[in-house]
């Protein structure tokens, strides 16, 4: 039995992605969701596992309509999903009324329930969010071991949204353990507990590679692989400068690192390192591609210290950085004299 996993599609989203994709990455997350839909129809996938967050709040009923439709054009693959914090269900949520296609499983009770697939002697179990939140442990259960073979959606993975304890998931006795909620694929317990992590990033705090898991249960166990398939990332990157670096060379520099890495992805750059103090660094007139969110500006001034000393030894910046005479650079003595004299010389502007 073939199946592939995902979760935290977060459809509806949107995403802060720079001037260049800002607009377009609420219509990407549902490409992708339409390219997931169509990959499992074209390699005639057994069941397509999605472990909550389908949406980023309340589905709204032609949402609804649209993913239904979606699913109703496997001619293949059976649907199994619960419903996550983001998109619980909620009194009056579409979720409980909705007629869904005749191929689609939705676990959207409080409680755990499951469905039964007997042409692949599978059973699907799981419960869906009813609450924003979900504080204590969940995941400490059984599988039944009533089917062949018997797979859990689980959503959740921290303090405030079903704690989950790895050594407890060894225990269950699922084949697999479908999970959802952490943004970054990850795994649990090898072959048994995955984050997919989520189908596209969404927040800019998303780095790394996104996708989906792909996986098959045979007489030998489960095997899973992670298969990246997003269109963009996030990508952190932090840039070293020196006191020659002007705004012209770090512009040229970044413009470069950008063109390596991909002017797809979005970025958000870190400035370390000592510069010139006669350089103001302009983040704001950076950006050549639109797609940086954010350029930090952590350098500091390569000040000459003997020069300020002779300069102000008469008044209380001579004062200070006499006590710290002598101290080695890269200590927390040197650290103090760097932030010291820089507060003394901004309060004298």
């Amino acid at each position: 039995m073939e199946f592939i996993h995902i979760a935290d599609v977060h459809l509806g989203a949107k995403p802060d992605a720079g001037e260049a994709y800002s607009e377009k990455r609420t219509r990407e997350l549902w490409d992708a969701f339409s390219h997931i839909i169509a990959l499992c129809e074209q390699e005639k996938t057994d069941v397509l596992l999605i472990a909550g967050d389908l949406f980023h709040r309340q589905p709204l009923l032609r949402e609804l309509k649209e993913v239904n439709y979606l699913f109703s054009t496997l001619s293949h693959t059976q649907v199994v999903f619960i419903a996550g914090n983001h998109d619980y269900v909620k009194k009056d949520s579409y979720y409980r009324t909705f007629c869904w296609s005749g191929n689609v499983h939705p676990l959207l009770e409080e409680n755990m329930q499951y469905v039964e697939l007997a042409q692949m002697n599978l059973a699907v179990y799981g419960f869906s969010y009813h609450t924003r939140e979900i504080h204590e442990e969940r995941y400490h259960i059984k599988a039944p071991g009533r089917y062949p073979c018997e797979i859990l959606l689980a959503h959740g993975g921290d303090e405030r949204h079903i704690p989950v304890k790895k050594e407890l998931l060894e225990c269950t006795g699922f084949d697999y353990i479908a999970m959802g909620h952490i943004h970054k694929p990850q795994v649990l317990v090898e072959n048994l507990a995955v984050y997919a992590g989520a189908l596209e990033p969404v927040d800019k705090n998303d780095t790394g590679q996104h996708g989906y898991v792909r996986g098959e249960i045979t007489e030998r166990g489960t095997f899973v692989k992670f298969i990246p398939f997003a269109r963009r990332e996030y990508i952190h990157l932090t840039l070293h400068i020196d006191e020659s670096t002007t705004n012209g060379s770090l512009k040229d520099y970044i413009k470069d690192v950008i063109k390596k890495r991909g002017i797809e992805n979005m970025y958000k750059f870190i400035l370390r390192g000592l510069r010139d103090p006669a350089v103001e660094f302009e983040t704001g007139h950076m950006d050549m591609y639109g797609n940086i969110l954010e350029i930090v500006d952590g350098t500091r001034p390569a000040y000459d210290y003997q020069l300020l000393y002779a300069e102000n030894k008469n008044n209380l910046i001579g004062q200070y950085i006499e006590v710290f005479r002598g101290c080695e650079a890269g200590s927390v003595e040197y650290q103090a004299l760097q932030e010291g004299v820089q507060a003394l010389l901004d309060s004298r502007l």
